[in-house]
């Protein structure tokens, strides 16, 4: 793996990962806290593996959600007399990583950062969910262990999931997947390579049509792809729901992991649509979907 903390993206937040992971590293006993969210399963499943992988003491808390808490509601956590508490905050508001204190319990929230793309090189603005951090500061704690390796390939998930690419690309998302291509982590690869894409992620598209594209895509060249492609995805065009930027990454950019069938958009998508109604049920699969990713690398529960 390639340290995530040496890329451009990560500058800003780079010496406040690295000093929370050192105490991390000298607690006697974590406190993991994270929201009842597949972004919270997430997050928090990065922070058990890397404590499993490096034989360190844990606790397990989720906390309800936010659209479990009344809407002025402000969320308290308490913290235990003894260890150190590691709250994961991914719903909170992005923060200004400037504005970060480094006192009280070990905090993840999501952060402001910015990376230079393109030929000109042009500065885009975005930011560090709380996914993307959780996996760095595990690779920090447990840079050679088996799970961290193993659950590396979705560390951009998080980013995928957020609001910002249902309006415009998001650089942050662009920049981690290519990080995570380019070490080996993932392979991208357009949708009729994808041997089980989730069915319905994308409106309007022709099922049989994508099936029978798929049998055929190993003969085909690449002006056949590309045309082919390009009529498969015109129907979807007009379907108001899904943003032509994330149109664009279910069609080229399919992201998956090893040997998988099932690409990691698909498998969050089937979690999500999974996912339950009440707190009690949110919790218990919540907990369940950790235990399950961090032994099979996979989110097909």
């Amino acid at each position: 793996m390639r340290d995530l903390l040496e890329t451009p993206f990560f500058n800003g937040s780079k010496e406040r990962l690295m000093a929370q992971a050192s105490r991390i590293q000298e607690a006697s006993m974590l406190h993991l806290h994270a929201p009842s969210s597949l972004e919270g399963v997430l997050a928090l499943g990065f922070m058990e593996a890397a404590c499993l992988d490096a034989g360190y003491k844990y606790q397990r808390r989720l906390y309800p959600a936010k659209h479990h808490r009344p809407r002025d509601e402000v969320l308290t956590i308490e913290s235990s007399s003894s260890g150190l508490g590691v709250l994961i905050l991914s719903e909170e508001e992005t923060w200004d990583a400037n504005d970060l204190k480094d006192d009280g319990p070990v905090k993840l929230v999501p952060t402001s950062t910015n990376v230079q793309l393109g030929t000109q090189n042009r500065i885009h603005h975005g930011a560090l969910d709380c996914v993307i951090q959780a996996s760095a500061l595990a690779a920090c704690i447990a840079p050679n262990g088996r799970r961290v390796r193993q659950m590396r390939p979705f560390s951009s998930l998080g980013l995928w999931m957020r609001a910002s690419l249902d309006r415009t690309i998001d650089p942050i998302h662009t920049a981690v997947v290519m990080h995570l291509k380019e070490e080996g982590s993932i392979r991208v690869v357009s949708l009729p390579e994808v041997k089980q894409p989730e069915p319905d992620m994308i409106p309007g598209l022709a099922e049989r049509r994508l099936k029978k594209l798929h049998r055929a895509w190993a003969g085909m060249d690449v002006e056949e792809r590309t045309q082919a492609l390009s009529e498969l995805v015109l129907p979807c065009l007009v379907e108001p729901t899904l943003s032509t930027p994330r149109l664009e990454e279910l069609i080229w950019h399919r992201m998956l992991s090893g040997d998988e069938d099932v690409d990691i958009a698909s498998q969050a998508f089937a979690a999500q649509r999974t996912w339950p109604k009440t707190l009690s049920d949110e919790r218990l699969h919540a907990s369940k979907l950790i235990d399950h990713w961090i032994q099979n690398g996979n989110l097909l529960l």
